[in-house]
């Protein structure tokens, strides 16, 4: 018998672990799968998929509706509430063929040019736009005519009545009588950068239309007796901006550059004065209030109330730590305080919703103020609290209808329902005195809800993650289903293999706080297999970002998964959807909120040991990029690849209000900090860093400046500069496949199939799920 040498049997020892890794991951990020993988790409997968979402178009003055089906094809289907009764909306074949006569271009039945049409002479015909004009298409003989008179001129706003036109002109706000043609000139001291009635443009806009002198729809506010109007004068001389250099722009060969307004963190803000014209006398009436600051782009918005002798708007300090509801008198301009509310670190402008009552008579305020997102009842005469009307350790995340003579509520909420994802949503209805609560949806499911204009009828869509959902028409008196709308059908994605993705739940890092998650695994999952796992990741405090529904199915996780992988999301402390205090644990604290996804991400492991955690890679855009950095700056023992796409590195780098608000002001040590830029020197994996040049929302600043830190600190990394990109990868083809690449590479320790390229979608804009 042969003996083996002590040298080569360590030899033997090495090449164990490295053939078992090897075998592990055989039949993983192959060119196979990656042909798979594209076949889950959103607008691949959505076709094996008839899914129930109906967004009802209720008909003025009636309890009827009509709603798109769409899945490969387009129907237009008509809901007659009180009958009980759904029928198609018209003969969608005589349409298309008296369409295609009159226009002189073939149609069919389930591809007609329009998305949205109204009903008119009493149902008796339909007007759509298509085509860049409007059409009138009787339904008794099906015969379509193109609708005359002149064009709409662009960049106007209509008065209700639509006899007044207001615009902007060299930075002036005129009016247009529509009958006459009459223009009347209502400023004449506006000028560049100091301009009445015009937003603060996005970059976004100004390399759409190839100059800084964008072209945008005046905002203007009409009241609805259309006889006077509410606007505002920009003063953004002296706030910040930066500079985006368009490096491939169609029309030329040299790049272009693009300067806008863009206010970072503690400097000086733009500032909107409030102006009310009395359209008849041209009479200016100044707003008696201080210039609002505006911590980002746009505008401020007011809403007039149906009286047309007053409006309102919702004013927030610097900072949001005091948001106050400002009623107007739209006759001498005097305002007053109708509401107040502030505290220590933030009124988050995303919770703080408001619904007027009996034209301003009584309003209902949402606040996290007693620890859990809740209604409360003021009366809009005094201001004084009136009652709280939802009380309890859950959220109320929205309110769906007002019945204001039989005093109820109709709001969604989630975490009410025992042994139910908190994050799941149900219609409940309430007395203004807070009495009668009432489920009005009991389906264990997420449920999306829209109101009949009366309130007597709503549309419910819902479902899970793990369960496919339907559309149903109920009545809102008790919830009750009138029918089933439609059903979601799976059945064609199933036969592929696919599992739904699997939620999860478990404990954030302080062992007690429930935390939940969803995985998805690739459809040909072998569970004698080991996987990699790979965190799609966003943590930004304005919202949740784990899907609580069906259409979970074409999220881009599982195309990522079928490479070889295991893909989860996490909600952390930190975001919204639970209580004050899981919200408010990221206030400034942004780059703290990882430690909880470690932890998650730990407890599936050990439920389920496919998963090597070994391997653990994550990517995430914007604040997703920030984040997909920085936990592989602050767990490199457990995050070892990232891709971060777009990525706002450091605060003091980035956009005044979201920071300020989420980050603290007055600005603070946590800025410098919690900076990637700061910690750069902390990366021990392997990174790719994605920016376009033309991005809109975070300036590529932000990724040079990373780039640089890492480069000071010597550290090995990988980047991407993309030209006329946007904000975030969207659907560029080429740099999905750069991150499959990226995580096959590197996690899965195999060669990405040579020349390997993802088919574009090719589906028309208005074609597309949303």
């Amino acid at each position: 018998m042969e003996t083996i040498a002590p040298h080569f049997k360590a030899r033997l020892l090495l090449l164990v672990p490295i053939l078992l890794a090897s075998l592990a991951t055989y039949g993983q990020g192959t060119r196979e799968d990656y042909v798979r993988a594209e076949k889950f790409l959103p607008w691949n997968v959505r076709h094996l998929v008839s899914e129930a979402d109906v967004t009802p178009h209720w008909i003025e003055g009636s309890h009827r509706f009509w709603y798109r089906k769409e899945n490969t094809s387009a129907e237009f289907w008509l809901v007659d509430a009180d009958r009980n009764t759904r029928e198609p909306a018209f003969d969608h074949a005589k349409l298309a063929t008296a369409l295609s006569a009159a226009i002189g271009k073939g149609f069919t039945a389930t591809k007609l040019p329009f998305e949205s049409f109204e009903f008119t002479q009493k149902g008796a015909a339909i007007r759509f736009g298509a085509e860049g004009s409007r059409w009138t298409c009787t339904l008794s003989v099906y015969q379509c005519a193109r609708e005359g008179g002149p064009a709409p001129r662009p960049n106007e706003v209509a008065s209700p009545d639509g006899k007044w036109m207001a615009f902007v002109d060299h930075y002036n706000l005129y009016v247009r009588d529509v009958s006459t043609g009459e223009v009347v000139q209502l400023t004449h001291d506006g000028e560049k950068s100091w301009d009445y009635a015009t937003p603060l443009p996005s970059s976004r806009l100004m390399v759409e239309q190839g100059t800084e002198d964008v072209r945008e729809r005046p905002d203007v506010f009409w009241s609805p007796d259309s006889s006077k109007l509410v606007t505002y004068r920009i003063d953004s001389r002296h706030a910040g901006r930066f500079t985006t250099l368009q490096f491939v722009p169609p029309d030329q060969l040299r790049p272009k550059a693009y300067t806008y307004v863009y206010p970072l963190p503690g400097e000086v803000l733009s500032k909107a004065e409030p102006i009310i014209f009395d359209v008849q006398s041209g009479k200016r009436i100044e707003v008696q209030t201080d210039a609002l600051e505006l911590e980002f782009l746009g505008g401020p918005e007011f809403e007039w109330f149906k009286d047309s002798k007053r409006f309102h708007y919702l004013f927030h300090a610097r900072g949001y730590k005091q948001v106050v509801l400002r009623e107007v008198d739209a006759g001498s301009g005097q305002e007053r305080a109708v509401v107040e509310e502030s505290s220590e670190k933030y009124v988050d402008p995303g919770e703080n919703y408001v619904e007027m009552i009996n034209d301003g008579a009584e309003v209902l305020w949402a606040s996290e103020r007693d620890g859990w997102n809740h209604l409360y009842l003021y009366n809009g005469k005094t201001g004084q609290l009136e009652n709280q009307v939802t009380k309890g350790p859950w959220v109320a995340r929205g309110i769906t209808h007002v019945d204001e003579k039989a005093r109820l509520v109709y709001f969604v909420a989630g975490g009410k329902e025992p042994n139910e994802d908190p994050y799941q949503t149900h219609l409940y209805r309430v007395k203004f005195d807070g009495s009668g609560l009432k489920l009005l949806t009991p389906d264990n499911a997420n449920h999306t809800v829209r109101a009949s204009p009366d309130g007597a009828y709503f549309v419910d869509n819902y479902s899970r993650p793990d369960l496919p959902g339907q559309s149903v028409l109920r009545r809102a008196s008790d919830g009750a289903v009138v029918q089933v709308l439609e059903k979601t059908d799976a059945g064609v994605l199933m036969k592929t293999g696919w599992k739904p993705p699997e939620p999860f739940h478990g404990k954030a890092a302080d062992g007690t706080t429930d935390v939940y998650g969803l995985i998805w695994r690739p459809s040909n999952f072998d569970a004698t297999k080991k996987y990699p796992v790979v965190e799609q990741v966003y943590t930004g405090p304005q919202f949740f970002f784990v899907p609580k529904s069906f259409a979970a199915f074409r999220a881009p996780e599982q195309s990522v998964a079928e490479l070889g992988f295991i893909v989860v999301m996490v909600d952390g402390r930190g975001t919204t959807g639970r209580s004050r205090e899981f919200h408010e644990y990221s206030y400034r604290n942004l780059g703290g909120a990882f430690d909880d996804h470690v932890a998650l991400i730990k407890q599936m492991g050990a439920q389920y040991p496919t998963m090597d955690l070994s391997r653990v890679g994550i990517y995430g855009t914007s604040a997703g990029a920030y984040g997909a950095a920085h936990a592989m700056l602050v767990h490199p023992e457990f995050y070892k690849v990232g891709i971060a796409i777009s990525g706002d590195h450091d605060a003091r780098l980035d956009k005044a209000w979201w920071n300020e608000l989420y980050q603290g002001y007055p600005m603070g040590e946590d800025y410098v900090t919690q900076s990637n830029v700061t910690l750069a020197a902390k990366l021990t994996g392997h990174l790719l860093l994605v920016h376009g040049d033309v991005d809109d929302n975070v300036n590529p600043v932000e990724t040079m400046r990373f780039a640089d830190a890492l480069m000071k600190a010597n550290k090995n990394f990988d980047m991407l500069f993309v030209p006329n990109m946007f904000h975030g990868e969207g659907r560029n083809t080429y740099l999905m496949l750069r991150r499959w690449d990226y995580f096959v590479q590197y996690l899965l320790g195999v060669v990405p199939p040579a020349d390997f390229a993802i088919k574009p979608d090719e589906t028309p804009e208005r074609g597309r799920n949303r």
